[in-house]
Parts: C-alpha cells; sequence; structure tokens
C-alpha cells in the first residue's frame, strides 16, 4: 500500500490495542467505514484485503465480511477477481442524495422546532458560537468538525429514531465530510455557512416549524451548489450539469 494509505490506516487503528478488534466485529466494521467516509482513501481507491487484515491484526475473514456489509451500505464497490473499491456515486446518485439531505434535514428542522428548549437547541447556540472562532482564524478543518457536529445535532435534536438512522446511512453514502472539506475552499464559503447556521438556529428558536424547515432547505441547497464549484473531490468535469 501507498505510503498516504498506510499513514491513514495507522491513525484509524492506533486508538484500540492491536489484537481487540479481531474480537468485536463492529468495531472492525466502524473503523473501516470511518476510512472511507472520513476522507482517508479517495473515490477508486482500492481496498486490499491482505493489507487491511494486516494492519488491524485480524484474519482476512472478518475483512471480508466487514467489505461485505459496506458493499450493502453502497459505500464500496466488489470487483469479481479484481478486489473491493471505494465507491464512486454517480453524478445522478450525488444529486438525489443532496435533495434526500436537503428532505431530511429540512424535516428535522422542523421537528426541533416543536420541541422548544431542549438540549440539543443549546448545543446548536454553542455550536454556532464556535464557529465564530474557527472562521476568525480561518481554521477549516476545525470548521468542518463543527458542521458535523451542527448536523449531527439538529437530527438527534428531532428525536425521530427512524430518521436518525436513515440519515446516518445516507451522510456516510455521501462521505459528507470529504464534501465539506472541499467547499470551504471556495471563497467566502466558510464564512457564508456560518451566517446560514445561525439563521437555522434562530428560525428553530423561533418555534416555526415551517420556517424552521425552509430556512434549512435553503442551506442545504446553498451547500449543494457550493459542493457543485468545489468538484466535491470527484472530479468537477462530471458535475458540470448539476449547477
Amino acid at each position: 500500500m501507498h505510503a498516504r494509505y498506510g499513514q491513514c490506516m495507522h491513525e484509524v487503528t492506533s486508538p484500540t490495542r492491536k489484537g481487540t478488534l479481531g474480537q468485536d466485529a463492529d468495531s472492525l466494521l466502524s473503523r473501516l467505514r470511518q476510512l472511507v467516509v472520513g476522507g482517508a482513501v479517495a473515490p477508486g481507491d482500492l481496498l486490499g484485503e491482505s493489507a487491511l487484515a494486516q494492519e488491524f491484526d485480524v484474519s482476512r475473514t472478518p475483512i471480508r465480511e466487514a467489505l461485505k456489509q459496506l458493499e450493502r451500505e453502497g459505500l464500496v464497490e466488489v470487483r469479481p477477481r479484481v478486489g473491493t473499491f471505494v465507491r464512486k456515486p454517480s453524478q445522478r446518485e450525488i444529486t438525489e442524495m443532496f435533495q434526500l439531505k436537503e428532505s431530511l434535514e429540512g424535516l428535522a428542522a422542523g421537528l426541533l422546532a416543536r420541541r422548544g428548549d431542549v438540549a440539543e437547541l443549546r448545543r446548536l447556540a454553542q455550536n454556532v458560537d464556535d464557529e465564530r472562532e474557527a472562521v476568525r482564524t480561518g481554521d477549516k478543518h476545525a470548521y468542518a468538525e463543527l458542521v458535523h457536529d451542527f448536523h449531527h445535532t439538529l437530527v438527534l435534536g428531532a428525536d425521530n429514531d427512524k430518521l436518525s438512522e436513515h440519515y446516518e446511512l445516507l451522510i456516510n453514502q455521501l462521505a459528507y465530510h470529504r464534501i465539506v472539506i472541499q467547499t470551504l475552499t471556495l471563497p467566502g464559503r466558510i464564512e457564508a455557512s456560518r451566517e446560514e447556521h445561525r439563521d437555522v438556529l434562530e428560525a428553530i428558536r423561533s418555534k416555526d416549524s415551517l420556517l424552521a424547515e425552509l430556512t434549512m432547505r435553503r442551506h442545504v441547497a446553498a451547500s449543494s451548489q457550493s459542493a457543485t464549484l468545489a468538484g466535491f473531490g470527484y472530479g468537477s468535469a462530471e458535475l458540470k450539469g448539476q449547477s
């Protein structure tokens, strides 16, 4: 495996003592999933079973089972007699996933607005405050983590288990963290994103569920447009038809 891949694998495996992953299939699956959705490996990269087994200190069998689950989740594709690769979504799939994201997050914002002053709302307010410092210093990686927390907290605040379940699957398939990092390279996007988050927060605080949903939908639509301009990290040529 090349240097970048090996370094990323080390970072993913380091929090767990060597050997324990073989006893915990859920942990192994979670770490492999994070390797894909977190941007450590790029769309089209080969995920070699032998290399993964060596890095995680397990046999190839649990690696193979975990990769099968990731295939069912739409994160990897298995090419017979070739290998397993990080899946590269088509233009149509990316467009459809952003449409779903807009609907799910809009619904979540509306549901949260109905709940009033709950813990998730207070966490969103703290998040927006923290974003101010990240914007001031231009710390894009810190801001990207805050973006993840903002959207995750919003969906949790909807207090709808089925919504959360479908949302997590969608975000993984979209590899959203990679997209956020890409869009924040656009001039002015980090500042615009924070303003949009502040608008969403105020709409939720108003307890107007329709306003909250509409404001959140507008934010996701703006994010989608920025992702198109940034090229998603999948190659800008294939995305020109989305703008």
